[in-house]
């Protein structure tokens, strides 16, 4: 970027909070998809309730044809930068259910940016092709200054961010939200539960963008479980304080899983580390075995955002409180849905 713009951009970087979510959004709906706080309760419910219209839909080859028809004008970029599975396949399927075209890059080594050019004119290269960005990154803030570049041009597009350095990922707390949304709809919702999140939570963003949410929901209880190393951050624990939400940190896993009702496992991410031994040593206290399945709630779910290593014994796999695939495949409905809004076509939807 110009030495202008990187002025520029320091100086939005100062501003407040809501001036930043207020910045995002166009004629009083979210433009740019960005961070888990831009999503207040009344949007989630109506985001998840549109998610399973959309599966619902789906299902039947009548609907899928006319899901694929509703944005064949419309075209994305996905651009994956940093190794992913799940968040990448299910936006490209999200895309496909409502007939968008899609492009890729997942390598800055095939596009210009070999030969120097920087990643933000790339960004402005795909802006003059495309409707929509979604782009996982490994920089801090980059999809948020994309966005933020893109807003100062002719020809402003939605930037989603599918993952932004250890910061946010939106996206899979929006799925995390349907996942517990579709879990406890039989149990009054997700209002008074208690979430236990287990793992790497320091470097985790799922667990931060998902504990960002919990502010939008009544009377909630949130256990972190982790080394003390890899405990969350202050700043994620100032704001659940601010929140008034109820929580508590312990390194103690056993102790927890009775009351718990949803467990939300995560891997440690010892490929981070330069002392892999000690990391590899707390492992096993931080592992929901086969045998914890005896004193979990008959009604509890145990969850996580994969990819697994050895956190979630393979035979757990089997009981029906391991909602973790469906998890997964939620992502693909609830990112549908977020593209429907973003597209305005959310009521040729809700209509049929």
């Amino acid at each position: 970027m110009t030495e202008y713009f990187e002025l520029e951009w320091q100086k939005f970087q100062k501003t407040s909070e809501e001036a930043k979510l207020a910045f995002f959004q166009k004629e009083g709906r979210i433009f740019d998809i960005l961070f888990a706080r831009q999503f207040e309760r009344k949007q989630l419910d109506f985001l998840s309730n549109l998610a399973t219209k959309i599966r619902l839909v789906a299902k039947r080859k009548e609907g899928a044809d006319y899901l694929r028809r509703l944005l064949t004008h419309k075209k994305a970029m996905l651009y994956f930068v940093q190794p992913s599975t799940r968040t990448y396949l299910s936006f490209l399927n999200a895309c496909h259910i409502l007939g968008i075209k899609t492009s890729d890059i997942r390598d800055t080594f095939t596009s210009s940016e070999i030969k120097g050019e920087s990643s933000y004119d790339t960004i402005r290269t795909f802006s003059s092709y495309v409707d929509v960005i979604i782009s996982r990154h490994p920089e801090k803030d980059f999809n948020q200054k994309a966005a933020w570049l893109l807003n100062s041009t002719d020809r402003p597009i939605p930037v989603v961010n599918a993952g932004s350095g250890k910061d946010e990922h939106p996206t899979q707390a929006l799925l995390d939200i349907y996942t517990l949304h579709r879990s406890f709809e039989h149990r009054g919702g997700i209002d008074g539960k208690v979430i236990t999140m287990v793992g790497d939570l320091k470097r985790g963003r799922t667990i931060r963008s998902l504990s960002f949410l919990m502010k939008e929901y009544k009377n909630m209880k949130l256990y972190f479980i982790a080394p003390k190393h890899l405990m969350i951050e202050e700043d994620l624990r100032s704001f659940l304080k601010k929140s008034r939400i109820e929580f508590y940190e312990t390194d103690n896993f056993a102790s927890v899983i009775a009351q718990s009702d949803a467990i939300y496992m995560t891997r440690i991410q010892d490929e981070h580390d330069n002392d892999k031994e000690k990391t590899q040593s707390s492992y096993d206290d931080f592992s929901f075995t086969y045998e914890h399945l005896s004193i979990l709630k008959k009604d509890a779910v145990i969850m996580h955002p994969l990819p697994r290593r050895n956190e979630i014994d393979v035979r757990v796999d089997s009981d029906e409180r391991a909602v973790y695939w469906r998890q997964e495949r939620n992502g693909m409905w609830i990112r549908a849905a977020l593209l429907a809004y973003i597209f305005h076509v959310e009521k040729s939807i809700l209509d049929v």
